[in-house]
């Protein structure tokens, strides 16, 4: 209701906004929100809460793209795409040994890890932007799945990184609707003692989330370095709660247990619009964390009501 809302208000004052550019400019700009916020419902529904995912994401991409750089300036995509699911998925099985380990809450234990990473490249890469990314990076970040030409004579291209997003949500609604880990995430959140008692292993559901929120924040890492065609280690500081705030308006509980893949990604879709098209009917784009905030709040008023009922 509020993605139609926004649209028809923004399309109203503004014809431009309907526009096939602008619907590609939308899609680009949701897959590395979109990639995040999916492994942040994974968490969420197990009764976690990560907000170390773009510390990971800064790390795996900047490391591994200066690495093959200087090492392998030929190799492919693929054994890149690989070693950033790797690397993503091992700092974030170290979130949910720390969570599993020290019984603390894992909003602390996150923030603590975000801190220690981006100290880590404070102090050893520094603010510094690498811009000579490996040609197969470059490669894919140009290539586009369709081509469209305006009235005007302008061209606009969907590029292929969106089919990161499409495969990584048919992997997550897969993974929580049709597996057994699915089903331990959903029973963890709802209620860990009872899911204890029914046979659950409490550490291996919050490794194994942890470990997938940071294989995602890997591959989102690297699509964010070819999507810009450079490795900025702090580009992406700061937009965990615009994250977190896209799976809370896709109606997953902060107390875990409840969530899904299509809300989530209408979400990110509600949070991009809000972000990217309010500057076409001359909103400041300091009113958008408000705007945001009102929809959380709206949205917070819809989920009560419908309990209710």
């Amino acid at each position: 209701m509020l993605i139609v809302l926004v649209c028809l208000v923004v399309g109203t004052l503004n014809p431009a906004f309907w526009q096939v550019s602008n619907l590609f400019d939308m899609a680009r700009s949701s897959v590395v929100s979109g990639l995040f916020a999916l492994g942040v419902l994974v968490v969420l529904a197990a009764g976690g809460l990560d907000v170390s995912f773009t510390a990971i994401a800064a790390l795996v991409m900047y490391v591994i793209t200066k690495l093959v750089t200087d090492l392998a300036p030929g190799m492919s995509m693929a054994p890149i795409l690989l070693m950033a699911a790797a690397g993503g998925a091992l700092l974030g099985a170290a979130n949910g040994l720390l969570v599993s380990a020290l019984r603390a809450p894992s909003l602390i234990v996150t923030i603590g890890t975000q801190y220690v990473i981006r100290g880590f490249l404070l102090t050893f890469v520094g603010t510094a932007l690498f811009m000579n990314i490996p040609a197969s990076m470059d490669a894919f970040g140009k290539y586009a799945l369709f081509h469209h030409q305006s009235a005007g004579g302008g061209t606009s291209a969907l590029p292929a990184y969106v089919l990161a997003l499409a495969v990584a949500a048919v992997a997550t609604w897969y993974l929580l609707q049709r597996t057994l880990m699915g089903r331990a995430i959903y029973a963890v959140g709802g209620n860990a003692d009872i899911a204890q008692r029914l046979g659950y292993n409490l550490r291996n559901v919050r490794v194994f989330v942890f470990a997938y929120a940071g294989l995602l924040a890997g591959i989102a890492g690297i699509m964010h370095v070819a999507s810009n065609r450079l490795a900025n280690p702090f580009d992406l500081a700061g937009s965990e709660l615009e994250v977190i705030a896209a799976v809370i308006l896709g109606g997953a509980r902060i107390t875990g247990g409840s969530g899904s893949v299509l809300g989530t990604l209408l979400g990110v879709i509600l949070i991009t619009l809000v972000n990217n098209v309010l500057i076409l009917v001359g909103i400041p784009s300091t009113w958008q964390l408000a705007i945001i905030g009102a929809f959380i709040v709206l949205a917070g008023m819809l989920f009560s009501i419908k309990r209710t009922r």
